[in-house]
């Protein structure tokens, strides 16, 4: 079981891994082991409830595709075990974050202080801009 948060667990069998060759520098042995992992994880098959899958699918991430196909690569090491691993964790940390609950915004009041220090400097304020005027005017 792949823990997600304190409610919800997806099961292994429900994402594919598949291992290919890792790019870039290494030599030989890079040339012939299949060392990364392709992690594929399909959000409408899975067992997660309607509003979860919905959450997830809202998520502007490339690595969702357009058919709500969840896929990550991972070969930044050259175990197979330990870069299965590493995508497991970066796909538990993307459902984590896509399922995290908006919080709602509590509207707040300003202080009495804070009102007061307001109208006292749009007090003064008003008072430099009427000495500003010309003598004898009256608006």
């Amino acid at each position: 079981m792949l823990r997600i948060n304190n409610h919800t667990q997806i099961p292994l069998s429900e994402i594919e891994f598949t291992a290919v060759r890792a790019q870039g520098p290494g030599g030989q042995h890079v040339n012939k082991t299949n060392s990364a992992i392709h992690l594929r994880f399909d959000v409408m098959a899975s067992s997660l409830s309607d509003g979860q899958k919905q959450k997830i699918l809202a998520i502007s991430d490339r690595r969702l595709t357009d058919g709500g196909v969840i896929i990550i690569k991972s070969q930044s090491t050259a175990s197979q075990l330990r870069n299965k691993q590493a995508a497991l964790a970066r796909l538990s940390e993307m459902l984590a974050t896509a399922l995290k609950p908006i919080k709602k915004r509590r509207p707040t009041k300003p202080t009495k202080g804070a009102v007061r220090r307001r109208l006292k400097k749009k007090t003064e304020r008003s008072q430099i801009k009427t000495m500003r005027r010309k003598p004898g005017r009256e608006d």
